[in-house]
């Protein structure tokens, strides 16, 4: 009975607490809804910058249980400037968990859990350097007054992360890290000073890029880590770390430690005793399909350590090393007649102080055999990478069909027997001029290949590559390639080298056969050619690389033709193809002639016939300049297609012209103007487009320079009236470009030109006003921004207009000078053949001294103006006899509602605008003055001219400099 009444007791008192607790689990959101999300959404907007949103929230023990969280759905984070209306964070919940303590005795809100689930997080770094997460304010200037008396509060436990999407992706130090199916859980005091980190890590997919090279690909990831946290110290020590990439495990050990100027680090990774199978399920997902069907054996170790100091100020940087070894690899497929065997591997990288001239690598086996005489045997040492010592043994005999059907290549068959035996040793240097001491051979036999993307092979390929240098240096450098031949689709393509001396190459070179280009790419399933295009060769270049840079252009013997039908290519720097349909290039010595060259870029053609010099040492050393001089015509250029952020057919850009083009999409960006060009053009061009504006009967001369573009006496129909200019451009960037040009133009008519110009329409905005004849003589420099406009502020220079025979009708500054003197005649002044001389700088415009007929009255005006209409004008009024008798009306406020006052010579004046032109921006709009006396505004308007009319002078002293 005892034992009866106790177990009642028990029973009882646990249905009570049972009871109770769920009594609470429904109590307590109802009891404190308004606290806990008053003070929750004070929180927010103390600490976070970017705009939060979410649909719905809710307070309840149920969603993450035995917790009693605040959960906000479909939850919404805006990142910070400038990408405040870009997604930082999406997600379909966001919950924190609540200490239930705190929030009952203390009504206090300690968050000590976080959850998010379904997210989406895309966290972004431009080219600047400009982030989108700095949204958190650690210390808000004004808090926001807490109504409850108490705060809330942060003190982590827990963070648990549920299916995220995780994109980071920094353009300025060119990295990309795409994770989905990510799964997080970190627990531990996360506030202590000192606490150990539990952390659970899972990704589905995981690709890891830098500068566009992939280095992962679609990689599962699993991470058991624990992590002990100083944060007085700010020191990491890794106790336990287990990593697992898809089925390659990785054990880390170590530690970090952050310092005033850096970090000190020991970090030791290690995959010991693991297979060669698992080594390979790292490779990239194309290489894994091959895998799956291929039989896998042999073990492998991989070593890393990453140990020392990095401090920038002291120049202090760790040491990575690194080792790789492979033992008994065994590689076979289903059909192979033989597998490959003992394959060995055994590679040690050392970079000391991170530093690229102590870089080196050491493998010191690389070894594999296909059968009896059947092997290849590499062994290879580096040091260095601007000066490399150089210790390299490669030899082998090997069946390549043997080799292709060990190794199961699925889409490729490959025929032929090659032959190496290669040995080098000494210092490898650009620089100085130096070669390791080498003697070795390459040589293909009776080579063939074919894939699947093709139904033809290339056969009867031979190479016969001999290499010799015998003390060290480019001058007894010698490669022979005697000859390198194939056939395709009934097409024999040979190619005889001799090459020595590459201090100062001596070169004989035989080249004979015709390519269908487009074919040979499609074997290889690669894009850019067209299926039509041919080249066809018969060409003979014998000669020395100085033959031509010395002017000896006797001694060279070069000759033969190529020529180009219907090829498709692109450049990095523009987003079209260019289509030659016909390029017929002569050689003739120390020229290669354009003979006949026909080319459409979109909507542009062009013909070219000319020569191009430097070739031969261009593409032997791969930099330096090539020159020339063509005739160029074309019926239509369309200058808006070149633009290098425009959409076209060229998906293979350079990196920062993609990255331009996902910062600005919007944008059409500048043209980019190749920078290994010295080419002079006599160009005749019928119409030239630029943004809506056509010029047409285009003539003169033309030239690129180390990435600039100058014209040189060149005239132009525009809006009906003969235009001269000389020019210069040069892109800075992909949305960024600076110019100068020197114009000059007779008689246009100027109502025709404000509806067609839209720089005259935001320069001149009394033109509105003006009809009639004008002509003009002007120098300007300035920049263009992201789609090739010109940017006001930048803009530099002077000039005249001269109003031949103009109308000047209802101008509001003059007619409100009119109205106040009652002189009605301001409304149709007499301005013909009146000279107006002008001088900008920082988005003002500085008018000189001029004088105009109005009736009997001889006004005389100067003074500033701005773009953006802003008035500080002077006006005299002369009256008969001759104007010597006169008074002063000053003008200010803006050209649509000007500010007349009469018998006065205080004006206002105009602070200019401020413009960086390393970065493009503009620092400071003009603005109105404060009231100042005559003498302050006089000094500082003196100042102004005297800088706008030095630039104009720099700008004509500029384009002499190269025409």
């Amino acid at each position: 009975m005892e034992v009866k009444k106790i177990i009642i007791k028990i029973l009882k008192w646990t249905g009570i607490v049972v009871g109770s607790v769920l009594l609470l689990i429904f109590i307590i959101p109802a009891l404190f809804p308004g606290t806990i999300s008053e003070q929750v959404k004070i929180f927010a907007n103390m600490h976070l910058a970017g705009k939060l949103d979410y649909k719905k929230s809710h307070l309840t023990f149920f969603r993450h249980f035995p917790s009693l969280t605040v959960s906000a759905d479909d939850f919404l984070l805006k990142g910070s400037k400038p990408f405040q209306n870009d997604t930082l964070l999406s997600a379909r919940e966001v919950a924190v968990g609540i200490n239930l303590k705190n929030l009952i005795f203390n009504r206090q809100i300690k968050i000590d859990e976080i959850y998010v689930t379904d997210a989406y997080a895309n966290v972004f770094v431009n080219s600047k350097g400009e982030a989108n997460y700095n949204v958190y304010i650690a210390k808000p200037s004004e808090k926001p007054k807490d109504t409850t008396g108490t705060g809330t509060s942060i003190k982590l436990d827990l963070i648990k992360l549920r299916n995220w999407n995780i994109k980071y992706n920094d353009h300025s130090a060119r990295v990309l890290v795409d994770a989905r199916g990510l799964d997080y859980t970190g627990k531990g005091g996360l506030s202590e000073d000192i606490f150990d980190l539990t952390t659970y890590l899972d990704i589905d997919k995981l690709d890891f890029s830098l500068n566009r090279t992939y280095y992962a690909k679609q990689k599962s990831l699993h991470a058991d880590l624990i992590t002990r946290i100083n944060t007085n110290a700010l020191t990491f020590v890794l106790r336990k770390n287990e990593l697992r990439i898809n089925d390659l495990p990785l054990k880390f050990t170590g530690f970090l430690s952050v310092l005033k100027d850096g970090y000190n680090l020991d970090i030791n990774a290690a995959s010991e005793n693991t297979t060669v199978r698992n080594m390979i399920s790292v490779l990239p997902p194309q290489y894994l399909e091959w895998a799956k069907d291929t039989k896998i054996e042999g073990k492998s170790d991989l070593f890393f350590s990453l140990k020392g100091r990095f401090s920038e100020p002291k120049n202090l940087k760790p040491r990575l090393q690194a080792r790789l070894m492979v033992k008994d690899g065994f590689v076979s497929s289903g059909k192979a007649p033989v597998p490959m065997n003992n394959f060995n591997m055994d590679m040690n990288v050392d970079f000391p102080d991170l530093n690229t001239d102590q870089l080196g690598l050491d493998l010191k086996n690389l070894s594999f055999d296909l059968g009896k005489n059947n092997n290849f045997k590499a062994v290879v040492r580096t040091k260095g990478l601007d000066e490399m010592q150089v210790f390299a043994d490669v030899k082998g005999a090997v069946n390549l069909q043997t080799l292709s059907q060990a190794l199961g290549l699925k889409n490729m068959e490959v025929k032929g027997l090659l032959d190496t035996n290669i040995k080098a040793n000494g210092l490898f240097s650009l620089d100085k001029k130096l070669f390791p001491k080498t003697q070795g051979y390459l040589n293909v036999k009776n080579g063939w290949l074919k894939t699947k993307y093709y139904p033809n092979p290339i056969k009867d390929i031979q190479i016969m590559a001999n290499v010799v240098n015998t003390d060290g240096t480019f001058k007894s450098l010698g490669v022979q390639l005697h000859p390198f031949t194939f056939d395709f689709e009934g097409n024999p393509v040979f190619v005889n080298a001799d090459l020595q001396n590459f201090e100062d190459v001596l070169y004989k070179v035989r080249a004979k056969g015709v390519l269908n280009v487009g074919r040979i790419y499609k074997v290889f399933a690669r894009k850019g050619f067209d299926v039509n295009g041919l080249i066809m060769a018969d060409v003979s270049l014998n000669g020395r690389q100085s033959y031509a840079t010395t002017g000896q252009y006797n001694r060279l013997d070069n000759r033969g033709n190529l020529i180009l039908k219907n090829i498709k290519a692109t450049t990095e720097y523009l987003p079209k193809s260019f289509y030659i349909k016909e390029g017929n290039f002569q050689f003739e010595n120390e020229k290669m002639w354009f003979r006949k060259f026909l080319t459409t870029y979109g909507k542009s053609d062009f013909a070219l016939n000319g020569y191009l010099l430097n070739t031969i040492n261009y593409f032997i050393e791969r930099k330096g300049m090539l020159h020339g001089k063509f005739k160029l015509k074309s019926g239509y250029i369309l200058i808006d297609e070149f633009m290098a952020l425009k959409n076209g057919d060229n998906a293979d850009k350079a990196i920062e012209v993609d990255y331009a083009k996902a910062e600005n999409p919007n944008s059409s960006g500048v043209v980019i103007v190749p920078k290994n060009l010295d080419v002079s053009l006599e160009a005749d061009a019928k119409t030239v487009e630029f943004k809506g504006l056509k010029l047409s009967n285009v003539f003169g001369l033309a030239s690129v320079d180390k990435g600039q573009v100058y014209l040189k006496n060149t005239s132009l129909n525009v809006v009906g009236s003969r235009m001269n200019i000389d020019a210069r451009y040069q892109d800075e960037s992909p949305i960024t470009a600076n110019y100068d040009i020197a114009l000059k133009v007779r008689d246009f008519d100027v109502q025709r030109a404000y509806r067609e110009i839209d720089m005259v329409r935001e320069m001149a905005t009394a033109a509105k006003s003006v009809k009639g004849i004008v002509s003009l003589d002007y120098k300007l420099k300035g920049d263009f921004d992201k789609d090739m406009k010109p940017i006001y502020p930048s803009l530099e220079g002077g000039g005249v207009v001269n109003l031949r025979d103009v109308e000047v009708k209802n101008l509001k500054m003059l007619s409100a000078v009119g109205d106040n003197i009652g002189a009605k005649a301001f409304n149709d002044p007499d301005m013909k053949g009146v000279n107006i001389e002008t001088h900008i700088k920082n988005n003002l415009i500085h008018v000189d001294k001029f004088t105009f007929k109005v009736s009997i009255l001889r006004p005389t005006i100067s003074g500033t103006t701005s773009f953006n209409g802003l008035l500080d004008l002077r006006i005299r009024v002369g009256i008969l006899p001759g104007g010597i008798i006169g008074f002063p009306v000053v003008v200010t406020g803006t050209h649509e509602k000007p500010k007349v006052k009469i018998f006065s010579k205080t004006g206002q004046g105009i602070i200019d605008a401020l413009y960086n032109q390393k970065s493009n921006k503009v620092i400071r709009q003009e603005r109105r003055a404060e009231k100042k006396t005559r003498r302050q505004q006089r000094k500082e308007k003196e100042a102004q001219e005297q800088k706008a009319k030095a630039a104009e002078k720099t700008i004509t002293k500029d384009l002499k400099e190269k025409n």
